[in-house]
């Protein structure tokens, strides 16, 4: 497909992401928030999913197993599931009582909903069939119902069940009542670093885990990370998320964390991930993105991310600047990351010093920020949107091309 082409499609797919000025270097970095509530809604790609932190036993993490063990251990689970897809269940809408919106998307709309005969809350995922097949979405929705429905990590957000009727698809998973990243770190201007390294390590442990599986992610932003309960990080919204073996050249993600190999149209594989992972640190600690451009013509942004040249504002620990220099490089061969120990040479970065990483798999480290929520159905973490009933065909929508979801 012609470049221009490409880009075309490309803008079709993608919302303009909410910008905010940067903050001034006089205020002070806040490491925690009371609340997130009331703050201006996302207008992402697709809708964020709510997700609890309320989850079945959590299986635990031995301290005196290798690591690449357990990875390889996760990784046969992981093709058991990929390879024996998930047909629609039993269950339908009416078994749940919907109870709120969560978010709203180009595709569809994330609605709080609680089985009735358990009381359980999950966060259910609506798509609309007719909307999926006119964006030519079809692969990318089968793809992700094909890998929340696989995957298995104490980082990530996964499908329960799902179903179908006349008019929608629908993924019921768990409901994490915390609320986006991006709600608290607008509220908190910034993370300070002991923050940011908390969720960065998550984040990192994410990664590494789908890159194992052969899966490249193509979205990390603050959007796509939600907060649980207990204050530990979900990544949701697997909808680039995608089974590579090599390489790839679909343009897509979010513009300002796009890595150079995918605005310049090479041919990219896991590194793009390990680049957005190193805006991700930034934004986190900064408050913005290295980037950032006032500029409303993506191509200004592209120009920038390109050259690959930003500095750091006042407050900057040298010890993350160096880590963030050594993954923002548009040179794959000196990206950390993407050479030969892999992950490690970021899991042992100095900043990442004293980092109990299976305790954090576990769930056993004292996160810097717990939400406040009263139980596990509260959505008080979440926008108030206008709430609108569901407009179901009389007849079955697109059967043939929706067959086997």
């Amino acid at each position: 497909m012609p470049r221009w082409e490409r880009w075309e499609q490309f803008k079709r797919q993608i919302f303009t992401r909410r910008r905010y000025p940067k903050p001034t270097m006089s205020e002070p970095v806040v490491k925690s928030a009371a609340t997130i509530k009331n703050l201006t809604p996302s207008a992402v790609k697709t809708s964020p999913l709510a997700v609890s932190g309320v989850r079945p036993a959590v299986k635990k993490f031995s301290h005196n197993s290798e690591y690449k063990q357990i990875l390889n251990r996760l990784k046969v689970d992981f093709e058991k599931k990929y390879n024996n897809v998930k047909a629609s269940s039993g269950n339908g809408l009416q078994d749940y009582d919907v109870l709120k919106t969560l978010g709203t998307g180009a595709f569809g709309v994330v609605k709080l909903i609680r089985r009735k005969n358990t009381e359980e809350y999950f966060a259910l995922k609506i798509l609309s069939k007719e909307k999926i097949v006119r964006h030519k979405q079809l692969q990318h929705t089968a793809n992700e119902k094909r890998i929340l429905q696989s995957v298995e990590f104490p980082f990530l957000v996964n499908m329960e069940c799902c179903f179908k009727d006349n008019s929608y698809i629908y993924l019921v998973m768990p409901f994490v009542c915390g609320g986006e990243m991006f709600a608290l770190l607008r509220k908190s201007k910034r993370f300070g670093e002991e923050q940011a390294k908390f969720y960065g390590a998550q984040v990192a442990l994410a990664i590494e885990y789908l890159h194992h599986m052969n899966l490249i992610y193509r979205d990390l932003k603050p959007e796509n990370i939600l907060i649980d309960m207990k204050g530990y990080v979900k990544i949701t919204d697997f909808g680039f998320c995608k089974l590579i073996r090599d390489r790839t050249w679909t343009l897509c993600g979010t513009p300002e964390y796009l890595a150079p190999e995918i605005i310049q149209s090479r041919g990219y594989g896991k590194s793009v991930d390990w680049w957005s992972f190193g805006i991700l640190l930034y934004e986190m600690a900064a408050g913005y993105t290295p980037f950032y451009t006032n500029s409303s013509d993506h191509m200004v942004l592209f120009e920038k991310i390109c050259k690959g040249k930003f500095r750091f504002p006042a407050g900057f620990g040298g010890d993350l600047k160096h880590l963030i220099q050594n993954i923002l490089h548009a040179d794959l061969t000196r990206r950390f990351g993407n050479l030969k120990n892999g992950a490690n040479d970021i899991k042992q970065h100095i900043w990442f010093r004293g980092t109990n990483w299976i305790g954090l798999m576990n769930m056993e480290v004292s996160a810097p920020f717990i939400p406040k929520i009263s139980g596990p159905g509260d959505a008080s973490q979440f926008d108030i949107y206008d709430e609108q009933d569901l407009k179901i065909a009389s007849k079955c929508m697109f059967i043939k091309e929706f067959a086997d979801f």
